[in-house]
C-alpha cells in the first residue's frame, strides 16, 4: 500500500506541484520496494528522500519524489494496479483468542481459511498438540473492520470451542507490524476526529523528525514516544486534572502581577490594574477555558475584561491561547512571521532544520494553536539601548512604565523582554528559568522538547550572552533599589517569580497550588 500527497511545508517556497510524498506500506517480501522504485523511475520520477527501519515498521516506507504532475498520476495508477497505493488509514483493531481444534487432518487448515477469507491478518500465533490442553491454537489478529471479526467469530463458534481473550478497538494493543496505524490512531485518540489525509501528512512530518534523529543516534521508538508524550501530559492535564502554582506580588500600591505556571508550558502573567488588567504571555490554547475559570477563582473577573496581551515570542506555550481573547495583541514583527510561516525557527541560523519545523508543526497541534488573529507590532527601529539590548517600544500599565527590550534571538527570533525598573521586575520570557522551582513532571516535559529538538535554543551561543546580560541588568537594579529595600522580581517565561541572590534564582513570595477538582463549584 502507498500512499500519496503533494508536500506542503508550511508557506516555504516550494513547488508544490512538482514534489510529493508517499508512505508507503508494502508486502514483506524480496523486490517489494524495487518494484515502487522502478514505477517512479520509469515516469521520470526522483527520489529526493527515503527512509525505511524494520525496529519501527517492517511493511511501512517513506520517501519524496519530485515529478511532473502528469507523472504523478501515471505513477498512481500504476502502484494502484500493484497493490500500493492507499489514501486511507485503516482503522484497525485487535483481536485475540483460543480455539480448540479436534484432533484430527485438516482442522488447523480449515481454522486458518476462515482467518484469509476474512481479510484478517494473523499477528502471533502459537499450538502445540503435545501440552496439556491438547488441539488448543492462541491466535491474534489485526483487523479493519468491526464487521469482520463479527462474522470471522461467528463462523468459528459455529465449528470450534471458542475464547475470546482481547478484543481491542483503540490500538493500543496493536504490533509493530502496523507500527505507524497504531501511531495515527493513537494521535486521532488526542486530537479527537481527524482527517486521513491530515493523519497522513502528519506521519510523514514525524518520520521526518525520527529519520534526523535516528542519523543523531536516537532510539526511532523513543522519539515516537516523546511525541506522544507531549500530547498525552497536555490532553491529561486539561479540566478536573488541571493544576497551576500561583504567586500574587504587589507591584505598586494599585497594580499587582499574578503568576500562573500551568501544568506544560510556560507561565501566564495578568498585571491587575485599578482601571484594566494586562495579559502577558497567554499559555498553551488547550487550557485557556481551565485557565479562565482559575482567572475568575482569583478575583480577575471574565477574561473578556482584558482589552491588552503582550506576547515575549512566538512559542505555542507563550501566544497559543491568544486567539480566544478579545483583546489587542503586542508583539515582535519577527513573532508574528513564525506564527505565521509554523517554523520556530524562521530568522535564526537554525532555519532550516526539519527538527524545527516539525516540533512546531505537532505542538500546534496538541496544544490546539490559536495564536492572536491580527497582532500590533513593535516598531523596528530602537529608541534607547539597555545593555546589549535595544528599546524599541515603551508602554503603561497604570503608574508603571515598561521598556520593550529586544533579544538578540539566541531563544527564538523575535522574542522581547519588558522592563519596569521603577517599579522593579522585569518579565524575561525563556531567557531566563527557575528550573529549581519547577516540579518534576514540569521538568519531564519540558525535557521532551529539548529531545526533539536537540535544543530549545536556536542559538545557544547567543542566549548565554543574553542570559549573562540579563542577569548584569538586574543586579544593577537591585544596587540602584536597595536603598528602598526592595529586589528585581524576574518574571521568568517558566518558574517561578523570583529574586537574584548570590547568582541564583530564590522564588519570591508564597506559592499557592490551585488544582481544578477542588476549586470547581457545583
Amino acid at each position: 500500500m502507498l500512499i500519496g500527497r503533494p508536500l506542503t511545508y508550511k508557506n516555504h517556497k516550494v513547488n508544490r506541484v512538482n514534489k510529493y510524498s508517499f508512505v508507503a506500506r508494502m508486502p514483506d517480501k524480496p523486490g517489494a520496494l524495487h518494484h515502487a522504485a522502478e514505477i517512479v523511475k520509469s515516469y521520470s520520477g526522483n527520489i529526493i528522500r527515503i527512509q525505511y527501519d524494520r525496529r519501527i515498521d517492517p511493511a511501512t516506507v517513506f520517501f519524496e519524489v519530485t515529478a511532473t504532475p502528469e507523472s504523478y498520476s501515471r505513477m498512481k495508477k500504476d502502484l494502484h494496479a500493484i497493490g500500493y497505493l492507499q489514501e486511507t488509514l485503516p482503522t484497525l483493531g485487535f483481536l485475540k483468542f483460543s480455539v480448540y481444534l479436534p484432533h484430527e487432518p485438516g482442522s488447523l487448515f480449515e481454522l486458518l481459511t476462515y482467518i484469509t477469507g476474512a481479510g484478517a491478518n494473523i499477528a502471533y500465533i502459537d499450538f502445540d498438540d503435545q501440552r496439556c490442553e491438547s488441539g488448543r491454537v492462541t491466535i491474534s489478529l489485526n483487523v479493519e473492520e468491526t464487521a469482520i471479526v463479527e462474522s470471522l467469530l461467528d463462523r468459528l463458534k459455529s465449528r470450534f470451542r471458542l475464547e475470546i481473550l482481547e478484543y481491542d478497538t483503540t490500538g493500543e494493543k496493536l504490533d509493530d507490524t502496523v507500527f505507524y496505524v497504531r501511531f495515527a490512531q493513537a494521535v486521532r485518540g488526542l486530537i479527537g476526529t481527524a482527517e486521513d489525509e491530515f493523519l497522513l501528512s502528519l506521519l510523514q512530518d514525524v518520520n521526518h523528525i525520527v529519520q534526523e534523529l535516528n542519523s543523531l543516534g536516537q532510539d526511532p521508538k523513543e522519539v515516537f514516544e516523546c511525541i506522544l508524550l507531549t500530547g498525552r501530559t497536555l490532553h491529561n492535564t486539561t479540566g478536573d486534572r488541571f493544576y497551576a502554582d500561583v504567586q500574587r506580588l504587589r507591584l505598586s500600591a494599585d497594580v499587582e502581577v499574578f503568576c500562573f505556571q500551568m501544568p506544560g508550558g510556560g507561565n501566564i502573567f495578568l498585571l491587575r490594574a485599578p482601571d484594566e488588567t494586562v495579559m502577558i504571555d497567554t499559555g498553551y490554547g488547550i487550557y485557556h477555558e481551565d485557565a479562565a475559570r482559575m482567572f475568575r477563582h482569583y478575583g480577575l473577573g471574565d477574561p473578556g475584561k482584558i482589552r491588552r496581551i503582550y506576547i515575549t515570542h512566538a512559542d505555542a506555550d507563550h501566544c497559543g491561547a491568544g486567539g480566544f481573547f478579545n483583546a489587542k495583541a503586542y508583539t515582535h514583527a519577527g513573532s508574528l512571521e513564525i506564527i505565521r510561516r509554523a517554523n520556530r525557527a524562521y530568522g535564526s541560523r537554525s532555519e532550516s532544520s526539519i527538527l524545527e519545523e516539525v516540533y512546531t508543526t505537532v505542538i500546534n497541534l496538541f496544544s490546539h494553536f490559536t495564536p492572536p488573529g491580527d497582532p500590533g507590532t513593535f516598531p523596528a527601529e530602537k529608541i534607547g539601548t539597555r545593555s546589549i539590548f535595544p528599546v524599541i517600544a515603551r508602554f503603561a500599565v497604570h503608574n508603571l512604565e515598561f521598556e520593550v527590550l529586544e533579544s538578540l534571538g539566541g531563544h527564538m527570533h523575535g522574542q522581547v523582554y519588558f522592563f519596569c525598573p521603577g517599579h522593579g521586575i522585569i518579565f524575561t520570557a525563556d531567557t531566563l528559568i527557575n528550573f529549581g522551582s519547577l516540579d518534576e513532571d514540569r521538568k519531564r516535559y519540558n525535557s521532551l522538547a529539548d529531545f526533539l529538538v536537540t535544543s530549545v535554543n536556536v542559538d545557544s551561543d547567543c542566549a548565554r550572552r543574553e542570559r549573562k546580560a540579563l542577569l548584569d541588568l538586574i543586579r544593577n537594579l537591585d544596587e540602584e533599589l536597595a536603598p528602598s529595600g526592595r529586589r528585581c522580581l524576574v518574571a521568568c517565561g517558566h518558574g517561578a517569580v523570583s529574586v537574584l541572590n548570590n547568582g541564583k534564582l530564590e522564588v519570591a513570595g508564597m506559592i499557592e497550588h490551585y488544582t481544578a477538582r477542588e476549586k470547581r463549584t457545583p
